[in-house]
C-alpha cells in the first residue's frame, strides 16, 4: 500500500491515488455509513420504540429513558472503541474493522427483536461496542495509506459517511414509518445488518497498514533485545510498551491526548446532548401547532440535519488544507456554539427549525470531521490508533452523561429549548485548548 509522496504537485490531489488506497477510502466509507446509520437511527425511532415498550405508568418520564438509551450506547461505545484502538495497534487495522463492522451489524439486527426496554437497551450497548471500534481503525488505515497532499481530502470524505448513514437512516424512517405501524422501529434497525455483507470486501480487497506491519517487526525486536537486557531510549520504549503505558508514560503524548480529549468531549456531548433531540423538538413544535403527521417533521428536519452534516465534513476536508487545522477547529467550536440557540430559541415554526437543523447540522455534527483528520497526525505509528480511537472514544466516558442528564432537565424544565442552550455552552473549553495545540497543517505524520 503505497504512501509515498507524488513528484507531481501541480497535479490534482486525486491524481496521487492507487487502487489500494480507493480501496482503503472504500472500506472505511462503507463501514463507517452504517454507523452513522446506527446512531442517528436510534435518534429517530426511539420515542416510538419506547412507547411500544415502555408500561403505560413509566411513559410520562419518556424522555428519561430516552436520554439513558443514548447514554447506555455512548458507554458501549466508549468501551468498544478503546478496545479496538489498543487491538488495532497489536493485531492490525484490517482485522479489528473487520471484527467492529460484524459485530455492530449483528447486534443491530438483534435490536430489532427487542421485548422490553431493558433487552433494547442491552442491544444498544453490544451494538455501540461494535460502533466505537470502527471508526478509529478507519481513519488510521488512510491517515498511513495517503499521501500527505491528499490526507484531509480522504478523512474528509471518510467522515462525511457518518452523515450519510444518517440521511439513509431519516430516509428510511420517513418511508417506513407511515406504512410499519407501530413496530416500524424494528425494520429500521433490521436494515443496520447490512454491513455484514462488508466484511467479505475487505477482507478480499483491503491491504493491511504496511507501517504498522513494519512498526509491528520493530516492535517484537524491540520487545525481545530488553528482555535480552537491553535499556530502551524513550523513543524506543514508546514503540516497545503497552499502548497505552506509552501514551501516558510520555508527556508530550499524554499532554497532546488530554488537551485533544477536553475538545473531543466538547463536540460528543454538544452533539449527543443538543443535536440527539432535534427530531423530538421538530415534534412536538409540529404537534403544538396542529400538524397531523409530526413524525414526519422529525423525519424531515433529521434529513436537513444531516445534509448540513455532509457539507460540514466534506468542506472540512478542504478547508484543513486551506486555513490550517487549528483555523478548522475553532471555526468549528464556534459555529457550533452560535447556531444552537438559533435552532432551539429563534425557530419558532417547523419550516424555520428544519432550515436552522440543517445550519447548526454544519458545525455539531460536522465537526467530528476534525478528530479523522488531526489526532493521527500528532500520534506515531506504534500508537495511533490506541491514542485516536482513546480521543475519540473515550470521551464518552464523560460524555454519556451529557444526553442521561439532558433528559432529566427536559422533564424539569418542561421543554428541549432551555436545556440545548445550556449544553451549548461546552464548545466554550475547547475553543479556550485550541491555542495549546500544534499545526500539522503540511507536515508529514510522525513514524
Amino acid at each position: 500500500m503505497a504512501t509515498l509522496e507524488s513528484p507531481a504537485a501541480n497535479a490534482p490531489w486525486y491524481r496521487e491515488l492507487n487502487r489500494d488506497q480507493w480501496r482503503v477510502l472504500k472500506a472505511a466509507f462503507l463501514g463507517w455509513i452504517f454507523d452513522g446509520y446506527e446512531a442517528y437511527a436510534l435518534l429517530l425511532v426511539m420515542v416510538p420504540a419506547l412507547r411500544q415498550l415502555l408500561p403505560a405508568t413509566e411513559l410520562p418520564n419518556l424522555a428519561s429513558y430516552a436520554g439513558i438509551l443514548v447514554a447506555i450506547t455512548l458507554l458501549g461505545w466508549a468501551v468498544g472503541g478503546v478496545l479496538a484502538g489498543i487491538a488495532a495497534d497489536y493485531f492490525g487495522r484490517k482485522r479489528t474493522m473487520m471484527i467492529t463492522i460484524l459485530m455492530y451489524a449483528v447486534f443491530s439486527g438483534l435490536t430489532g427483536f427487542a421485548e422490553s426496554w431493558m433487552q433494547l437497551a442491552a442491544f444498544r450497548f453490544l451494538t455501540g461496542l461494535g460502533l466505537g471500534g470502527e471508526w478509529a481503525t478507519g481513519a488510521t488505515l488512510i491517515a498511513e495509506s495517503w499521501p500527505r497532499r491528499a490526507r484531509s481530502k480522504g478523512q474528509g470524505i471518510m467522515q462525511s459517511a457518518f452523515g450519510w448513514g444518517s440521511l439513509l437512516a431519516a430516509g428510511i424512517w420517513y418511508f417506513v414509518q407511515p406504512v410499519g405501524g407501530e413496530s416500524a422501529w424494528r425494520i429500521v434497525f433490521f436494515f443496520g445488518c447490512i454491513p455484514a455483507l462488508f466484511v467479505f470486501y475487505i477482507w478480499r480487497h483491503v491491504h493491511e497498514s504496511e507501517p504498522w506491519l513494519e512498526k509491528q517487526k520493530e516492535r517484537r525486536e524491540l520487545q525481545s533485545q530488553r528482555r535480552s537486557g537491553r535499556q530502551l531510549s524513550r523513543e524506543e520504549a514508546v514503540i516497545a510498551n503497552f499502548t497505552l503505558t506509552a501514551v501516558f508514560g510520555n508527556p508530550a503524548l499524554r499532554r497532546l491526548v488530554l488537551l485533544c480529549l477536553v475538545m473531543s468531549i466538547s463536540t460528543i456531548i454538544g452533539y449527543w446532548a443538543v443535536a440527539t433531540w432535534v427530531p423530538s423538538y421538530v415534534e412536538s413544535v409540529a404537534r403544538a401547532g396542529g400538524s397531523g403527521n409530526p413524525a414526519r417533521w422529525g423525519a424531515i428536519a433529521g434529513l436537513a440535519y444531516n445534509v448540513g452534516a455532509i457539507i460540514g465534513f466534506l468542506a472540512g476536508g478542504f478547508l484543513a488544507d486551506l486555513i490550517g487545522r487549528r483555523a478548522l477547529l475553532a471555526g468549528f467550536f464556534t459555529g457550533g456554539l452560535l447556531t444552537i440557540p438559533v435552532l432551539y430559541l429563534w425557530a419558532r415554526s417547523p419550516e424555520a427549525i428544519v432550515i436552522a437543523a440543517a445550519l447548526n447540522g454544519v458545525f455539531t455534527s460536522g465537526q467530528f470531521v476534525w478528530m479523522a483528520i488531526y489526532p493521527p497526525e500528532l500520534f506515531p505509528t506504534a500508537v495511533r490508533a490506541t491514542a485516536v480511537s482513546l480521543i475519540f472514544n473515550s470521551a464518552r466516558f464523560i460524555s454519556f452523561l451529557g444526553p442521561l442528564f439532558a433528559g432529566v432537565l427536559i422533564t424539569r424544565l418542561g421543554g428541549y429549548s432551555m436545556t440545548a442552550v445550556i449544553f451549548g455552552l461546552i464548545y466554550i473549553p475547547a475553543l479556550l485548548v485550541v491555542p495549546f495545540l500544534p499545526e500539522t497543517r503540511g507536515k508529514p505524520l510522525p513514524s
